[in-house]
């Protein structure tokens, strides 16, 4: 029997698995795609998920663009602000490709002593017996574990087998991105891009090796030309970002993704954790949901050593802390998506923050994961190996 079952190798099972296997644990890491893969979703890890993976020992092996911070441009109007200072010096998130990402996690994990990763190979089911999750069951056979780890992503399919499927958004939201190399010689901006238009927003995330991920994220009903069409017809109404991609190739196919967001009524039960976005995502808007995967993932770590001697308290009181741990970042997601459903917000909220950078960096800050967002909300960041009430 494992120690812990891990469903879903993607960043926030990966890294999971790294973590419990350096501190001695057995680990059974399952995946239903092989790598490398390409998804559907943002590429820009936020300062406190670089660190993250510096701590892991990956920073070097994921590589990346760095960029400094955020840029709003809509009706020639921009606005920008770094991040915060971090520990009195500057810092940077990283543009990178998530099938880059993904393979080095899972590599990792497969290196890791006391980890058997296995790609191409899915929890199929969750074992339950007298109300407890047991294991689960892979390729018809019922792996026990102490504690089982559902992170298979959006959608997750045993989230909704364990009944813990949120209420779904009446406000549905689809992406589409693709990938682009810029010619020769262009200069790539040290920020992420985000232009705002009528119904949609553009997020343009500076890569290695002079690529850049473009995604368009709109209301669902906004795509009635279909996707690829819808994103073509704002593209021709973003000059700037015309001009950006002017004599640039693109790299591979448009994917696309609806619905983005993806609630959870729970985030534990007896026997099983919920991590990553199959703990409930809000949507991609603020950019932080590798960081806050990341986060998460190293939280509960810590909370293992606790979790598997003594259940009931302990899952409790990771879920609260989890949920202290993205409390603001989620409120300041709400308020942008609400901020961004109409033009005239939009536009009112960027010359606003145009004129107040220091509110800009503040706000920036909160949506990375970086500061809390009121004093006396200050973000507990916790590095150690045990919960921090001990």
């Amino acid at each position: 029997m494992k120690d812990v079952l891990i469903a879903g190798a993607g960043i926030a099972g990966s890294t999971l698995a790294i973590l419990l296997g350096r501190a001695g644990f057995s680990v059974g890491l399952f995946e239903r795609a092989t790598f490398p893969h390409e998804k559907p979703c943002g590429e820009g890890i936020m300062p406190p998920g670089v660190e993250v993976l510096g701590r892991l020992g990956v920073r070097e092996a994921v590589g990346g663009a760095p960029f400094v911070g955020l840029r709003y441009l809509t009706g020639g109007v921009v606005a920008e602000a770094r991040f915060p200072r971090m520990a009195g010096r500057e810092s940077a998130g990283l543009g990178q490709r998530r099938l880059r990402l993904d393979q080095t996690l899972f590599d990792a994990a497969s290196a890791t002593r006391g980890v058997s990763a296995n790609a191409g190979c899915a929890a199929e089911s969750i074992a339950i017996e007298a109300g407890r999750v047991r294991g689960v069951v892979v390729r018809h056979e019922l792996q026990p574990a102490r504690l089982v780890v559902v992170a298979d992503g959006l959608g997750s399919p045993l989230r909704h087998q364990l009944g813990l499927d949120g209420h779904p958004r009446q406000r549905v939201r689809a992406g589409i991105r693709a990938h682009f190399r810029l010619p020769t010689g262009s200069v790539q901006p040290p920020w992420v891009e985000v232009y705002l238009g009528r119904g949609y927003e553009f997020y343009v995330t500076p890569l290695p090796d002079g690529e850049v991920l473009v995604a368009a994220l709109a209301e669902r009903g906004e795509m009635r030309a279909g996707a690829e069409a819808s994103f073509a017809g704002w593209l021709a109404e973003q000059p700037a970002l015309a001009e950006r991609l002017l004599g640039a190739r693109r790299l591979n196919a448009y994917l696309g993704r609806s619905p983005l967001a993806s609630p959870a009524r729970a985030g534990v039960l007896p026997g099983v954790v919920l991590l990553g976005d199959a703990a409930g995502y809000l949507d991609p808007i603020t950019g932080g949901g590798i960081t806050q995967a990341l986060l998460s993932a190293e939280l509960l770590a810590g909370y293992i050593p606790w979790i598997l001697d003594n259940q009931e308290p302990w899952l409790s009181r990771f879920d609260r802390e989890r949920r202290a741990l993205l409390r603001d970042y989620e409120l300041v997601t709400r308020a942008v998506l609400g901020i961004s459903r109409y033009e005239w917000t939009s536009k009112a909220a960027v010359r606003l923050m145009r004129a107040s950078p220091p509110l800009f960096s503040h706000l920036l800050g909160v949506s990375a994961g970086m500061r809390g967002l009121l004093p006396w909300s200050a973000r507990r960041q916790r590095h150690t190996t045990r919960p921090l009430s001990l």
